[in-house]
């Protein structure tokens, strides 16, 4: 749950920052920097940490269908329908509409890769969604062409499927699935600038953002990506879809923007979101089947087995381990280890979600 809001906030203070930069640069060059500076990032801490020393497993030859599919919806279609769609919806309309990316990536949840959500917690993501709508709202809606506004959408839908086919691979390790997505992402986005003549690059400028990128795009995934480990897709896309208030209240800082009613309205309706999701509780008696992977664990209810004397025995550590068949009963959330079948209909509230 903390490591789903730190990343909310992480890439929402980013929001502001981008505000500025954007008075110097395109909108597609910034983006090719941010993930560059995301990318590029990641893979140098990685190699200054010492792979010896990170103890999360490495993407495996089996996460490679979910994960170029993630790249190609998240960091190649995603970004050219959203700048296409930009160039042709007014700017009330398209913030608005970018809260619908947190609803398609909790429907996708559900609907196609079966996770459970109770009532508790579908009141909880509707209030994050009401305050996100209040908080980008600008107090008009503009009439234009209904191309534009589908193109943003689209790019809503293919992050949503970029969030839930990530959670696929977030086993792994996560500062390594950040940084492939985000050096694949950069060169898309500048690549598509240069194309559009939009290159002019400012040393000062390109350092900016790159620093911003690595913060609010590059730790921000690594935090998304473990979440999506530990609480599944459509609770990470619930906490995560905080960052229009983060944003809002981090441009009441740095920009002085006013604190207007909707401001208002919407911040209380995303702190009763939150605290219906943080206090969901889901119990029952379900079955691990036996399962064998590989990722970063330490030896709690759900691993207990034993070790070859090269794997070593410090905590946590990471090594192909099989689950033996389990039946219990405790709190527990969608986690890599809790993706079983549950009856469709909404549950009560202390068996929700």
């Amino acid at each position: 749950m903390w490591t789903a809001l730190l990343a909310a906030i992480l890439f929402g203070i980013s929001t502001p920052l981008a505000k500025g930069l954007l008075a110097s640069v395109s909108p597609q060059i910034l983006a090719g920097l941010f993930y560059v500076g995301s990318g590029v990032g990641l893979s140098s801490l990685r190699v200054l940490l010492g792979r010896g020393t990170v103890r999360e497993a490495p993407l495996a030859r089996a996460d490679t269908p979910w994960l170029a599919g993630a790249l190609v919806f998240g960091g190649i279609l995603a970004p050219v329908l959203l700048l296409f769609g930009l160039q042709l919806t007014f700017a009330s309309n398209a913030s608005l509409l970018l809260n619908l990316e947190s609803v398609f990536t909790m429907l996708l949840a559900w609907l196609v890769f079966h996770e459970n959500l109770g009532r508790r917690f579908v009141l909880g993501i509707g209030g994050i969604f009401v305050g996100g709508v209040f908080i980008s709202w600008q107090g008009y809606l503009a009439s234009g062409d209904i191309v534009g506004p589908l193109a943003v959408v689209g790019a809503c839908l293919c992050w949503a499927i970029d969030n839930n086919l990530t959670q696929k691979v977030s086993a792994g390790d996560p500062m390594q699935v950040a940084a492939v997505k985000g050096l694949v992402g950069g060169v898309v986005n500048l690549v598509l600038g240069i194309w559009l003549g939009s290159f002019r690059p400012a040393g000062a400028l390109m350092a900016a953002a790159l620093v911003v990128g690595f913060f609010g795009y590059g730790l921000s995934l690594v935090l998304f990506v473990l979440a999506l480990r530990a609480l599944g897709t459509a609770r990470t896309g619930a906490y995560f879809s905080t960052a229009p208030f983060i944003g809002a209240l981090a441009g009441l800082i740095i920009w002085r923007d006013p604190i207007t009613r909707l401001f208002l309205a919407g911040s209380l309706a995303m702190v009763v979101g939150v605290w219906l999701c943080i206090t969901e509780r889901h119990e029952h008696a379900h079955v691990h089947e036996v399962t064998y992977h590989s990722h970063s664990h330490s030896h709690d209810e759900h691993h207990q087995h034993q070790h070859r004397p090269e794997e070593g025995s410090r905590e946590p550590h990471s090594h192909p381990h099989e689950h033996v068949r389990l039946i219990h009963r405790h709190v527990h959330y969608p986690d890599i280890h809790h993706r079983h079948q549950h009856e469709r209909k909404p549950e009560t509230d202390s068996q929700s979600s």
